[in-house]
């Protein structure tokens, strides 16, 4: 049996406990605003992720443009993480370090940012498409977003975890992709990670129910071949263990008593390349 809670802001960074929150007016407003950010983050880097950029000079722009809006990365220090997002390039599921590293002709390149405003996290991440990208690469980043809006659809009250899994799933898998399941979205406000998990595959039905008041990643990722993965020596990147391409989109949201809020959609409409 899942168990739900309404919270205050001041209650709203208690530890996680297993516990669902539900949020109130000011839990979305605080939300609202970190959630903007994010996405202006991401805007201000179309410009830049170009051939012969490093991914460490677009971390620079991400802390920079974090810091001079009040906020800071909630990554920087997080687990021993030493920067401000993580950049996933190619065969690269998720939490790939920035680096030296030179974007190429043709890469695929998500960008995962979360600053902390107020006390409130703004989770999203994007695909960029560098340079000329191969037909088949963006038709996966295009099938990736979809599945991401699919699974959004789902996000109302009444309906459950599953259900939203399902949807990103049955499409993924209508184009033969594979839907990864070592990663997941999650819980979200003053923590940065909090009940309920939010799995990319499901059946109808299953799992937590949908309230008003929950705030959550839907963050699916989706793989050419197959879903299996692995993470690196280093601890953070995570890579297909067939070296098939990944992508991923990822929104924060919050269920309304109509459906949901999405907190990070992008102010100039930049939500899935071209840009």
């Amino acid at each position: 049996m899942d168990h739900y809670v309404e919270v205050t802001p001041a209650e709203a960074g208690l530890t996680r406990d297993g516990v669902i929150k539900l949020h109130g007016a000011e839990g979305f407003e605080g939300m609202r605003k970190a959630g903007r950010l994010a996405a202006e983050i991401l805007d201000a880097l179309v410009p830049h992720v170009v051939p012969g950029v490093t991914t460490e000079e677009l971390d620079d722009i991400v802390r920079q443009m974090t810091l001079r809006a009040g906020a800071v990365p909630a990554t920087l220090g997080y687990r021993g993480y030493t920067h401000s997002c993580c950049t996933s390039i190619n065969h690269v599921i998720c939490h790939g370090i920035p680096s030296d590293k030179r974007l190429k002709d043709g890469d695929i390149v998500n960008i995962d940012v979360t600053p902390m405003l107020d006390g409130w996290h703004g989770d999203t991440s994007r695909m960029f498409l560098v340079g000329d990208v191969p037909v088949k690469a963006k038709r996966l980043v295009d099938v990736t977003y979809e599945c991401l809006m699919l699974g959004i659809e789902q996000a109302k009250p009444g309906n459950h975890v599953g259900d939203i899994g399902h949807a990103i799933q049955a499409h993924a898998e209508k184009h033969r992709y594979g839907v990864v399941r070592d990663f997941c979205g999650h819980g979200l406000g003053q923590l940065f990670h909090d009940a309920p998990e939010i799995v990319h595959v499901g059946r109808p039905g299953t799992g937590p129910e949908l309230r008003p008041g929950m705030i959550f990643t839907i963050e699916p990722m989706i793989n050419i071949g197959k879903a299996a993965g692995k993470v690196l020596e280093d601890g953070w990147t995570a890579v297909t263990r067939d070296r098939s391409l990944s992508a991923q989109f990822e929104h924060s949201i919050g269920i309304t008593e109509t459906g949901c809020e999405i907190f990070t959609a992008s102010p100039k409409g930049f939500d899935k390349p071209p840009y």
